[in-house]
């Protein structure tokens, strides 16, 4: 038994986590936006936050994901089910209402502690990013896996490895990436129809897989 996926699933998982990292959403506008006010330094603050807050999150989806399997594989079946249609619903919410990167905020700039706690708070109380660990996480692993455990682990915390220097590259680049953004309309509706396509690609790997 072992808490490492297949070199194949870890391709994928891998493939879709920078995808991910690299779509607008309110983390990454979180980002910017502190950048823009107050420099890199708050930016890579707001970046550390958030970061703790999916550090909790891969810990708890991990060991809870686990617990339920062990509980009761019809469940987690259940659950994936469910999660298939939050991803879908993500999509339509991607293709009608587009990404969000509004830097509006305070003309005052906070601290780095401050920036810090803000990135945490945020992050932690996103109901959609406990979502989204719930259902992102399960299609990787089967229901029958013995190892099912390990693994949640190691896939939440190997997202927030990819997540991180994805992240502090935007942050670097803060000011070109929002300009291109921006002024090109079609590459923000590129992002939203490929976040759309592969929430719907997530959702498919979902509803086949459940029976295993």
């Amino acid at each position: 038994m072992t808490f490492l996926p297949s070199p194949a699933v870890i391709s994928v998982f891998t493939l879709a986590s920078v995808l991910l990292a690299i779509t607008p959403g309110p983390d990454m506008t979180l980002f910017l936006g502190r950048t823009i006010m107050g420099g890199r330094r708050l930016g890579f603050a707001a970046m550390l936050g958030a970061s703790t807050g999916l550090l909790v999150h891969a810990t708890l989806a991990g060991f809870g994901l686990s617990a339920l399997i062990a509980a009761s594989p019809t469940a987690f079946t259940v659950l994936k089910i469910i999660g298939a249609g939050y991803l879908l619903f993500l999509a339509a919410q991607a293709i009608r209402h587009g990404s969000a990167l509004n830097m509006s905020g305070s003309a005052a700039v906070a601290g780095l502690w401050n920036t810090y706690l803000t990135g945490l708070g945020i992050n932690l109380s996103n109901p959609k990013v406990i979502m989204f660990y719930i259902t992102f996480l399960p299609q990787f692993v089967g229901a029958d896996d013995p190892g099912a455990s390990g693994k949640l682990l190691f896939l939440g915390f190997y997202f927030l490895l990819i997540g991180v220097p994805v992240s502090a590259l935007i942050i670097v680049v803060a000011g070109r990436f929002i300009d291109v953004m921006r002024s090109n309309k079609k590459a923000m509706r590129m992002f939203d129809y490929g976040f759309a396509a592969l929430m719907c690609g997530f959702a498919a790997r979902l509803l086949t897989t459940q029976g295993r």
